[in-house]
């Protein structure tokens, strides 16, 4: 057993502190921390260090052949082990060969259509109605909306920059006309809101790496702030500050489920509906699918072609020769 982690806290603790190192989101935290405990009660608490290949294979098959979870959560889940074994308990992990895989079933995504949209739309209002505009209208994912800064908004360019998405690339995607006035009005009410903060001794916000000892007037900076604060100031649970955070996802997704009840749509819509409905949309307009593929910021343009299989048009586009 490890010396330097002779307890499950201590090892969580030790998880916590390299992830922060290497920049990684709370989220991830909360994710790898959960993952390893669960490992861990797996094994009738035996400590990681004393476990190897043979056991995290096992734990693995069981998430795919008793719990019947799917692939994207048993990967969640390899990712977390090799991350407490590699960079925690400094042990290399063999590669795994026995390990029962999550099948993964083939599913179009929900996609609503343009009045279905507008439908929803007029259910929301205020900064409901602008994080679901930015799904919509910029094809963002809901954190990344939630986790734009106001130096990400360029009314002049009229676009909207996504910082460290999904595997942690940053890309440029538009900001729809509808949205700006309504986003600069928000946008001003921030600041009052901001402006009072710092009269009153907060107004810091949490800032991405080492940023916060390189420049240290910038966690009060105004380019800095969310775009989408919270209501309320709560304590980082990293730091231990107080300090106003962004808005949650859960707050978005309370409101939109209401919104969607109110408007009739029995289809299911979350959030990601959006983003999907955004590359159909542009799909059917005609634009190039490699376009819409940076627009989404998709690594492999076969991740951007689920698209072409729920188009009015039918499938992939193509216009059957009957038609003609």
């Amino acid at each position: 057993m490890n010396s330097d982690f002779s307890s499950l806290s201590e090892l969580l603790r030790g998880i916590s502190k390299e992830i922060s190192v290497r920049g990684y989101s709370y989220r991830t935290e909360q994710a790898y921390t959960g993952w390893v405990r669960r490992f861990v009660f797996f094994h009738h608490r035996t400590h990681p260090a004393k476990l190897g290949k043979t056991s995290v294979e096992s734990f693995l098959s069981y998430l795919a052949t008793d719990l019947k979870v799917a692939p994207s959560t048993q990967n969640q889940a390899l990712n977390a082990l090799l991350f407490l074994y590699r960079h925690v308990l400094k042990m290399e992990m063999p590669q795994l060969d026995d390990v029962a895989r999550s099948k993964r079933a083939r599913k179009l995504p929900v996609v609503l259509t343009r009045r279905e949209v507008s439908l929803v739309m007029d259910c929301l209002h205020g900064w409901h109605w602008l994080v679901v505009a930015l799904l919509y209208g910029a094809g963002l994912r809901v954190m990344e909306a939630l986790r734009l800064r106001v130096k990400d908004i360029d009314f002049d360019k009229r676009t909207v920059t996504v910082r460290e998405g999904k595997g942690n690339k940053d890309r440029v995607t538009m900001l729809p006309e509808e949205v700006t006035p309504p986003l600069r009005n928000h946008l001003k009410s921030v600041r009052i809101t901001h402006n009072e903060d710092l009269k009153k001794g907060f107004g810091d916000v949490v800032l991405p790496h080492a940023l916060a000892r390189k420049y240290p007037d910038a966690a009060t900076n105004w380019s800095w702030q969310w775009v989408f604060p919270a209501p309320h100031r709560s304590m980082d649970p990293r730091t231990g500050q107080f300090a106003r955070h962004h808005l949650s996802q859960a707050a978005v997704n309370k409101h939109l489920a209401q919104a969607r009840r109110r408007c009739g749509i029995n289809k299911h819509v979350t959030c990601h509906t959006f983003r999907h409905s955004f590359a159909t949309h542009l799909l059917e307009d005609g634009y190039d699918i490699r376009t819409v593929q940076e627009l989404l910021g998709h690594k492999d343009v076969s991740t951007t072609m689920i698209y072409t299989h729920v188009l009015n048009r039918g499938g992939r586009g193509v216009i059957s020769p009957l038609d003609r």
